[in-house]
C-alpha cells in the first residue's frame, strides 16, 4: 500500500477578521482532516493588502508549513528579505520579471511520516489582472525544470481572475503537479475534482475572511464608489467570518492525488 499525504490549502487569508478565523479554527481543521502539510496564501493579511514579517512570524508559528502570495505581493516592502531567504518556506509568484526579488518556489522538507519533500509554487494570470505577468504556463514548465527530483510532490496555486485561465492552466499541469488550486476571486467554487491524470484542482477555494462583504470589503463603501465614482477607501468586511480551503490527499509514489474536499468552517 502506497504512502499517502495529506495537503490542505487555505485561501486568501483576508485582513484581521480572517486572520481571526483562522485561529478559532486551526484545531478543528486539524482534527477533522488531519494535514500532513498546511500552506495558506497571505498576501491579504495585512488589512487586505500585503504581507508584513510579523504576520508571517504569526502564520508560521501556529504551524503553517508555507505561505504564497499573489498580486499583493510587494505591497509592504519589508516583506522582500524573507522572500529572498532559501530557508524561510515563502515564495513570490513565479511568473514575475526576473528582477523580481525573492524565490520563484518553496520547499517544504519530508518530517513526520513524510518520506518526500514538497515543492510550492504560485502563477498569476494575465486575463483581466492588475499586475503585469510573464506566461504562466511557460513559469511553470521552468519551475518543474528546476527541482531537483524527477517526479515531484508539486502544489501550483492559480493565482488568477479568469476561471478559463485557470482550468486551463490546471490542465497544462495534468499528470506533474499534485494539486492546482485557483485562488485571487475569494469565492469558493464547487468543482473540486482530481483531473484525468491525476492532479487534483479546483477553480477557487475561497478566501479566510468576512463573507458579508464584497470579496472582504465594507459592502457600503463598495457600493458607494460603484454607484459614484467617487474614491473611497475600503474598510474591511467584520461578519460570518470563514475558513475557506481545500484538502487533497496526495501518493507519495506518484505524487498525483487520490481525493479532493472542498473546506468551509463558519463563525456563523
Amino acid at each position: 500500500m502506497s504512502r499517502t499525504v495529506n495537503v490542505v490549502f487555505l485561501g486568501d487569508i483576508n485582513g484581521a477578521p480572517g486572520k481571526a478565523a483562522l485561529e478559532k479554527f486551526l484545531p478543528v481543521l486539524r482534527e477533522r482532516w488531519q494535514p500532513d502539510v498546511l500552506i495558506a496564501n497571505a498576501e491579504n493579511a495585512r488589512n487586505g493588502s500585503g504581507l508584513t514579517p510579523e504576520l508571517y512570524r504569526t502564520f508560521r508559528s501556529w504551524g503553517i508549513d508555507a505561505i504564497t502570495l499573489g498580486d499583493h505581493v510587494f505591497r509592504d516592502p519589508k516583506i522582500v528579505p524573507m522572500l529572498e531567504n532559501p530557508e524561510e518556506p515563502i515564495a513570490r509568484p513565479a511568473n514575475l520579471s526576473s528582477r523580481s526579488p525573492g524565490k520563484r518556489w518553496t520547499r517544504i522538507a519530508a518530517s513526520g511520516r513524510r518520506t518526500r519533500d514538497i515543492y510550492v509554487c504560485t502563477v498569476l494570470g494575465r486575463i483581466f489582472f492588475p499586475l503585469p505577468a510573464n506566461d504562466p504556463f511557460a513559469a511553470i514548465d521552468e519551475v518543474i525544470a528546476s527541482i531537483p527530483e524527477r517526479r515531484p510532490i508539486l502544489i501550483v496555486e492559480a493565482h488568477m481572475e479568469a476561471t478559463s485561465e485557470k482550468a486551463a492552466l490546471a490542465s497544462w499541469c495534468d499528470g506533474r503537479a499534485g494539486l492546482v488550486v485557483g485562488t485571487h476571486t475569494h469565492v469558493p467554487t464547487a468543482d473540486a475534482r482530481i483531473l484525468k491524470k491525476g492532479t487534483g484542482f479546483i477553480t477557487d477555494v475561497g478566501m479566510c475572511g468576512p463573507y458579508d462583504s464584497v470579496i472582504g470589503r465594507d459592502i457600503d463603501a463598495v457600493i458607494r464608489h460603484m454607484t459614484t465614482a467617487l474614491p473611497v477607501h475600503y474598510e474591511m468586511g467584520q461578519n460570518d467570518a470563514r475558513v475557506c480551503g481545500v484538502c487533497v490527499e496526495i501518493s507519495e509514489d506518484t505524487g498525483l492525488a487520490n481525493r479532493i474536499e472542498r473546506i468551509e468552517l463558519s463563525t456563523q
